[in-house]
């Protein structure tokens, strides 16, 4: 999506900057291709839906048959809100976690959800609040690759699941209380390459093959999510044929493995999302700092958005494409860094990775009053964002291909913020 700046300007004009542009086309064309990815019989698509709740998009999901992924109680909600069916026969919304905090164990007993435990003591739990009825495990295989080290979710640093060498105690815990352990799930994460990503999934479905022979009431393993998104060559994305044929093997070797069909189930977030979404924020001023005794100087273009909107370069130094709308080349470019409102030193949207240092894009010099393009900020953008500084997030603007807007999200007020607080005895 290249949004048009007299696009960008109309929108402005009526719900200020920054804000959220969704393009509905892309993230459709990326629901198709994960549709074709799991196309086969048995095997089925999820969303894990906490790299973008917003209620249009679960209802882009559920029009698609993408079943959903929800990792807290208020996300099972929004899922069951959005029109996915509750109830595990089919497991529509599965909800996965490591903990049971604030409503979670509440939400899951009351719409009969599959839970996906990832700790050992969740068996206890449930068998406290007298549920009797189908869970699913989720493994820590010991290996695995986030997109950057510290989104790693399997390995002996990562806190998710339960350790493969623990997995058939967690059945016993759950066989004395009474459950049926129908699914085993794993997620090896988003490695930075594409072979890797293959070869982990392969392991993994590997291992369910030696496993599934332990669990008789087994319906389906997920493999997890991890179908990445190139955030650096925005034109060069995965292919999905290889995919098709992985998850269609797998499928076919688990159900040999276990003398029955076994479900095979993906669950990816950031691909449906990412490159659907863009964050629109205004340039207003461009100011310099001179070189010294402690580095080089560099031009800063001072924008509205900040880590508020999109945590992710000051989280882990994540890189997003970065346009000036409307700027041509003609007047040659410059090394600018984008910088935030806040006040937070690391509000900084064009920064590196482990050392924190600022890194500079090559840009046309921006003016006062120009618009930034932020892109790829679909997953883990809207999502993660906060009221630090008592800021209101951002409104969402979903585009269709026809050119018709609809504000899905408006922007927050102060009243917003401040709805939560009171002043109660306890």
């Amino acid at each position: 999506m290249t949004p048009d700046a007299t696009l960008i300007r109309r929108i402005a004009d009526k719900v200020g900057t920054p804000f959220w542009l969704y393009d509905a086309g892309t993230i459709r064309q990326r629901i198709a291709d994960v549709k074709f990815m799991t196309g086969s019989p048995g095997v089925q698509a999820r969303f894990a839906m906490k790299a973008c709740p917003a209620t249009k998009v679960l209802r882009e999901m559920a029009a698609g048959g993408i079943w959903i992924d929800a990792v807290s109680g208020n996300e099972a909600l929004r899922a069951l809100r959005a029109g996915h069916a509750p109830g595990n026969t089919p497991p529509v919304v599965c909800f996965t976690a490591d903990v049971f905090r604030d409503n979670a164990l509440d939400v899951v007993l009351q719409n009969n959800l599959l839970p996906n435990i990832g700790s050992p003591g969740m068996v206890r739990q449930l068998a406290d609040a007298g549920y009797r009825g189908p869970i699913s495990i989720r493994i820590n295989p010991g290996f695995g690759h986030g997109h950057v080290n510290t989104c790693d979710t399997g390995g002996p640093s990562s806190k998710h699941g339960i350790w493969h060498s623990q997995l058939m105690e967690a059945k016993a815990a759950a066989d004395r209380a009474g459950m049926q352990v129908v699914m085993l799930h794993a997620h090896i994460g988003s490695g930075p390459k594409f072979q890797e990503l293959h070869d982990n999934l392969t392991r993994l479905a590997i291992a369910y093959t030696e496993t599934v022979r332990h669990f008789p009431d087994l319906t389906a393993v997920s493999l997890g999510g991890g179908i990445p998104h190139s955030y650096r060559e925005r034109e060069t994305q995965i292919p999905i044929e290889p995919l098709r044929e992985l998850f269609t093997s797998c499928h076919q070797r688990i159900s040999a493995a276990a003398k029955r069909d076994i479900r095979l189930e993906i669950e990816p977030g950031r691909y449906y999302v990412a490159p659907s979404c863009t964050l629109i924020t205004r340039v207003h001023d461009i100011k310099t700092t001179e070189t010294n005794e402690k580095g080089a100087g560099a031009i800063f273009a001072m924008v509205d958005a900040g880590f508020v909107d999109l945590i992710r370069p000051a989280m882990y130094g994540s890189y997003h494409h970065i346009d000036v709308v409307g700027k041509e080349d003609a007047h040659g470019r410059e090394p600018i860094v984008i910088a935030g409102p806040l006040c937070e030193s690391g509000d900084v949207f064009t920064r590196g990775g482990a050392d924190e240092e600022l890194v500079p894009r090559s840009l046309p010099r921006p003016e006062p009053g120009d618009f930034i393009a932020i892109r790829d900020a679909g997953a883990y953008g809207a999502a993660m964002s906060s009221n630090y500084n008592s800021i209101g997030r951002a409104p969402q603007v979903w585009l269709e291909p026809d050119g018709s807007l609809e504000l899905i999200s408006r922007r927050e007020t102060l009243d917003d913020l401040l709805k939560a607080e009171t002043s109660e005895r306890l």
